[in-house]
């Protein structure tokens, strides 16, 4: 009885995990030149968000973010992925913390 109770619950939440991810919107950010293109996102509120940045250079840039509680080196020519949870209304801003005076930008969450 007990192994056929754990078999339901594992299959009950192996689904509900798979569900979750249906629901995960992304959104691509790319790094040129000292800048975040776009500079403004927009995602949906209650969604978990997966930001994939890309870095075009030249060199490596760092993704942070105060507010989202984030910190990611990106070298150059690659691509990253951040996972954020689902996120409240609100403005969320970012920078590249090796050029924090031209690459800055911002999520607005709706």
């Amino acid at each position: 009885m007990f192994k056929i109770i754990l078999t339901t619950f594992l299959i009950l939440n192996f689904h509900s995990i798979s569900f979750a991810e249906d629901d995960t919107v992304q959104i691509n950010l790319t790094i040129q030149n000292g800048k975040f293109e776009p500079s403004e996102l927009k995602a949906p509120a209650n969604k978990r968000i997966e930001l994939i940045v890309e870095n075009k250079g030249p060199g490596a840039e760092e993704f942070e973010s105060k507010d989202l509680k984030r910190e990611k080196v990106i070298p150059e020519k690659r691509t990253v992925k951040i996972t954020l949870g689902n996120l409240k209304k609100g403005t969320y801003k970012f920078f590249g913390d090796y050029h924090s005076e031209t690459a800055q930008g911002k999520l607005v969450v709706e």
